[in-house]
């Protein structure tokens, strides 16, 4: 029966998600509240939501926490220069265009947000991809590849969410991944880099021209090279800052150019320690966020705003946690996972049951394209998990092989920030798989190899 309601209890939480006929904390919470009880948890499913809910605080508080930190360095402007030197490098050759968006579309990813990624790239850089008549897909693809492989960092979702589905610490499963993270985001920029020379042999190469930036008005830009000395695309560009900039404001209020070097330094020693892993997460974000909010906006309305700013993001991300709680804590109360696990290790052959972890990490490039993460690692992990640990294969070793599918699970259709990104680049949903999808199989395969190799994922 329990093995009936385990089933029962993930396909109603699936068909809700993906029908969207509830949001995931409405589905997390009543679902698993209506299943405890048909198990006959009784009075005792208050014991076991508290559980799972204490199981998950620190991972709560690390969300709050990393998203306040990251939105107040993009709010006071630690990036800007970053988007400034990248238009001034990009401008005479589509190739270093497009290196240069996968590079921004990395830095700016450090936020864990992807429509907030996707804003600041197209409002930064598309205008100039028209300009220079390179094509906004490869804009989306070069974009969505390097979101896709960032989305591992334990405050951008799933990492978060394989965590608290298997009570086991964001940082367990995602520093060892560190290296698979490395080679995923070098595999993306070889292939910015060949879509920026195929790019560069179509049109040849652009040169940019700015005889008027200096009495303060636009430039040219002609074709050169290959493409011979066509002529111009006329139209008017803004100089250093640019016109391009309208991703980030360069006269917004919360800039604080004097702080440039300070908040600089302490993301780079936050970035430091988190991967020394010689603090909790949790406790390090805590830390580096008071530190920043304190620093940056010393006036307590200041602060109150600049958490406000973010206050939508912090509340769905930890909601979601915190709801996720009462899913792991009644599947693990009533001995539902249990009882569908040993179900699973009947059903499976034993001659495929020590590479479990690795099935689950291909497994992850389909099923997290065609459902949600929620559906997934909060349905489909846990049983996993459990039928694996009959091998001896550890739950954080599950959950480092389920986030190696994330690559490909960014050009869902089912992720709102790919559509997003796609409908600001005016390119359609196909044209944007026809090039990305493969090659977001191929970083997939890519981190999974690489955790196989340095042992982070076990085989055999």
């Amino acid at each position: 029966m329990l093995v009936i309601l385990g089933f029962l209890m993930v396909a109603a939480f699936m068909f809700l998600i993906l029908t969207k006929r509830a949001t995931p904390v409405v589905a997390l919470t009543l679902v698993p509240v209506i299943f405890g009880l048909l198990a006959g948890a009784g009075l005792g499913i208050g014991d076991m939501i508290t559980d799972g809910i204490k199981s998950l605080a620190p991972t709560a508080a690390l969300l709050f926490f990393a998203i306040i930190f990251f939105g107040i360095m993009i709010d006071v402007g630690l990036f800007d220069p970053l988007v400034r030197g990248i238009l001034r490098l990009v401008r005479n050759d589509p190739m270093k265009l497009v290196v240069g968006t996968a590079i921004l579309a990395m830095v700016v990813s450090l936020d864990g947000d992807g429509s907030t990624t996707f804003i600041i790239v197209t409002s930064a850089l598309l205008p100039l991809y028209l300009k220079l008549g390179v094509s906004p897909v490869i804009l989306t693809v070069v974009a969505g590849l390097a979101n896709g492989t960032m989305n591992i960092i334990p405050w951008g979702g799933p990492t978060v969410r394989a965590a608290s589905a298997l009570g086991i610490s964001p940082s367990d499963v995602f520093v060892p991944m560190v290296p698979s993270m490395i080679v995923g985001l070098i595999i993306v920029l070889l292939f910015a880099v060949h879509l920026g020379i195929m790019e560069r042999r179509r049109i040849g190469k652009l040169v940019y021209e700015p005889e008027l930036v200096a009495s303060g008005g636009g430039g040219s830009i002609r074709k050169g090279g290959k493409g011979g000395n066509g002529a111009g695309t006329g139209g008017s560009s803004d100089g250093e800052s640019g016109q391009f900039f309208d991703g980030l404001d360069p006269n917004r209020d919360t800039l604080r150019p004097k702080l440039l070097w300070f908040n600089a330094a302490l993301t780079v020693v936050l970035l430091v320690i988190l991967v020394m892993d010689i603090l909790p997460i949790p406790v390090l974000f805590m830390i580096a966020a008071s530190i920043a909010l304190t620093v940056n906006f010393p006036k307590v309305k200041e602060q109150g705003d600049a958490i406000a700013r973010h206050s939508s993001s912090i509340v769905s991300v930890v909601a979601m946690v915190l709801a996720a709680a009462i899913l792991t804590g009644v599947f693990q109360g009533t001995g539902m996972v249990e009882a569908m696990a040993e179900w699973l290790l009947n059903v499976i052959p034993s001659g495929m049951g020590p590479y479990l972890a690795v099935i689950t990490g291909i497994l992850s490039i389909p099923l997290t394209f065609f459902m949600t993460n929620d559906a997934f690692y909060f349905g489909i992990l846990p049983v996993l998990t459990e039928t694996a640990s009959k091998y001896g294969i550890d739950p954080v070793e599950m959950a480092r092989a389920s986030i190696t599918g994330q690559p490909v699970h960014l050009q869902s259709p089912l992720v709102p920030a790919i559509l997003l990104l796609v409908t600001l680049a005016g390119v359609s949903l196909a044209d944007h798989h026809k090039k990305v999808l493969w090659r977001a199989v191929v970083v997939s395969l890519a981190m999974l190899a690489v955790g196989i190799v340095l042992g982070q994922i076990p085989f055999g």
